[in-house]
């Protein structure tokens, strides 16, 4: 690609986005003879405003069209590569709403459209499909974007809000997974501006919570603490605020979240009082359940008990909790939640020195979510670890996993 004139350049995206020499003419004012001669490169490109305009229709980074393709990541899951990440920045640092004041807006899908995608995106998070959900990120953006600013002064406008702030959550959480955190962050920002103007309380709390959690993986846990702590505490049931399903979902997860960034710094009697509440949260829920797409529940707070004690560096705590958790119970959970602790106990059990065992859980989480494992970067850290501690050659299966991940010792 970084070889090819930026006619042919254009013409690969075109493709890439499924429209037509026709449609991308009309879309851009112009005819279909001008597009042909652009992309057969008889007609040159040598106004910076056409590229931009061009590069704003077919949805890419003007640096796509004028300098190098980024080179792509090979992977046995294919989980992301840097094509798809500039495409998700794109559709990130998109201004559809400013754009709107000037333009009449773009044609949106059905607010039941959106829904239904929203749901489905939600849905491959939670089963740890991180390549497809990256590669389908962009329109779901450019979509619920859309959305969003066609129903601005519509009766519907608050429901339009409420899927786009779903969607830069679900953005942010894809993303954190994938290692992109500065882009997570972004994403979470953005999903708290488009909750408060959906009007919904408890999606600007979940939203929070996707914020602590950027944070957190952007190595500022003081910060990550203070804006769950403090949401929580707005949030939390009673003073006139309904002990409800969803109410106590969002609570109970920013107190989790906010355990998590004090285990980081070390805040051992936050964690105990952070989880204490948490605890009294699932107790009034009653049962493991997914509001807001949460997870939250007994079973939940238990494997967040077992990562806090990980980031503690008390591996045998968090070994002794893995083992106490109700097997039934964790079953239950969706893919994500279970690979994912399957790496924090990973962690656990190489702290304890259980070379053997850590190996075992990486094996787990890669027969139950592929992405879960393949595609983290802790993952790989972790199994590098385990192999710098095996004495002699791995066990077959580690060796192939750390051959599919591209680890080393």
């Amino acid at each position: 690609m970084d070889e090819l004139p930026i006619g042919r350049r254009v013409a690969y995206w075109r493709g890439r986005r499924k429209m037509s020499q026709q449609v991308f003419a009309d879309r851009l004012g112009k005819s279909k003879s001008w597009v042909d001669k652009v992309e057969r490169g008889v007609r040159r490109l040598d106004k910076f405003s056409v590229v931009y305009e061009i590069a704003d229709v077919l949805q890419v980074d003007v640096q796509l069209l004028l300098g190098k393709e980024p080179e792509r990541r090979i992977d046995s899951v294919n989980c992301i590569d840097q094509v798809e990440v500039e495409e998700i920045r794109a559709a990130l640092e998109r201004y559809d709403q400013i754009s709107a004041f000037f333009f009449a807006p773009t044609q949106a899908l059905p607010l039941p459209e959106m829904r239904k995608a929203v749901s489905h995106a939600w849905l491959t998070y939670q089963h740890a499909k991180y390549g497809v959900l990256a590669r389908a990120l962009p329109k779901l953006l450019r979509d619920g974007q859309a959305a969003d600013t066609a129903y601005a002064d519509h009766e519907k406008s608050s429901e339009a809000a409420h899927l786009l702030g779903q969607i830069y959550q679900i953005a942010s959480s894809t993303l954190r997974k994938l290692g992109e955190h500065e882009l997570c962050w972004l994403a979470a920002d953005r999903s708290i501006a488009v909750s408060q103007r959906a009007g919904d309380q408890l999606l600007a709390g979940i939203a929070s919570y996707r914020v602590g959690s950027a944070l957190l993986a952007l190595g500022r846990a003081r910060p990550a603490l203070e804006v769950n702590v403090n949401i929580a505490n707005r949030l939390a049931p009673g003073d006139g605020n309904e002990a409800t399903p969803e109410r106590l979902s969002v609570y109970g997860m920013l107190l989790l979240n906010g355990a998590m960034a004090a285990a980081r710094i070390g805040d051992s009697a936050t964690v105990r009082d952070l989880f204490a509440a948490a605890e009294e949260a699932a107790r009034q829920l009653g049962s493991d359940q997914n509001h807001f797409w949460t997870s939250f529940g007994p079973t939940n707070v238990k494997l967040h008990r077992a990562a806090a004690a990980v980031e503690l560096g008390e591996g045998r705590v968090a070994v002794d909790t893995h083992e106490q958790i109700d097997g039934d119970a964790f079953a239950a959970l969706l893919p994500e939640r279970r690979a994912h602790h399957f790496i924090d106990i990973a962690r656990g059990y190489t702290q304890i020195g259980d070379v053997e065992r850590a190996s075992e859980m990486l094996l787990e989480g890669d027969r139950l979510a592929p992405s879960e494992i393949r595609c983290r970067p802790i993952a790989h850290e972790v199994l590098s670890d385990v192999l710098r501690r095996t004495k002699g050659s791995p066990p077959t299966p580690v060796a192939e996993l750390a051959e599919h991940m591209g680890v080393g010792v």
